[in-house]
């Protein structure tokens, strides 16, 4: 039997919400989940300000990042970066792209951001850089072409986090839930680590810390989800 695609599209919608609750996001970014039953299908909303996507604005895309069915609605020029991903990671079931304040400054500077805390361990053993100039010279800053989707997921390779030159990062997650739980406190951390470093060298974490700390459980992932709804402003709120 199909599954049920209601419960995925209101996380989906309430995930974005979430994130601009959070911080991670503002009025640019997005999130998207792999399709429970096509794994060469993805659902991410149509082109929108992040607090007011609903789970009619969620939209059905194939590998090449198009459509399932006809749309006259305004697409994300950088979907890209989701179909990239889940061609190059069967793993992955969710994708996070934002423009935090807490990672813009590493994004910048190039300064290397590992994990530092506990929770910080979310964002992975180590966070790659990608730099669009590398491969494509002088762009938009963005990333709407296949072959610059194709280089950043490299980049990506397999861990969860990379930031990308001048322009923000993009997390990975197993499921929906891990991905917004990987991304918020990832952000944390970073955020962190700038204050920590007015009071001393910050220290990351090492590799057996990384990897204990590291290794994901569900019950703390879904206990994030759900305090994180309950403290979520009114005005970002579904409807039920």
């Amino acid at each position: 039997m199909p599954t049920d695609l209601k419960p995925l599209k209101r996380d989906l919608a309430l995930a974005h919400r979430l994130l601009v609750d959070q911080g991670a996001m503002d009025a640019f970014g997005h999130v998207s989940a792999r399709h429970p039953d096509r794994p060469d299908r993805f659902f991410l909303p149509v082109s929108g300000a992040p607090s007011r996507v609903t789970p009619d604005d969620i939209i059905e895309y194939d590998m090449n990042a198009e459509p399932v069915e006809p749309t006259a609605a305004g697409l994300f020029s950088e979907r890209i970066i989701h179909s990239a991903i889940y061609r190059a990671r069967p793993d992955v079931g969710a994708v996070c792209h934002h423009h935090s304040p807490a990672i813009m400054p590493f994004a910048q500077t190039g300064a290397p951001l590992r994990p530092s805390c506990q929770t910080g361990a979310a964002m992975g053993a180590q966070v790659p850089y990608w730099d669009s100039r590398d491969e494509f010279g002088d762009t938009r800053l963005l990333v709407v072409t296949q072959a610059e989707g194709d280089s950043l997921a490299r980049a990506l390779g397999p861990w969860w986090t990379v930031l990308m030159r001048r322009h923000g990062a993009t997390v990975a997650g197993r499921t929906l839930h891990e991905c917004v739980f990987r991304t918020v406190h990832g952000c944390a951390d970073a955020a962190n680590q700038i204050r920590a470093a007015a009071l001393g060298a910050v220290q990351p974490l090492s590799e057996q810390e990384q990897n204990l700390a590291g290794t994901l459980r569900p019950d703390p992932i879904l206990r994030c989800w759900s305090h994180w709804l309950a403290v979520m402003a009114p005005q970002l709120r579904l409807e039920a």
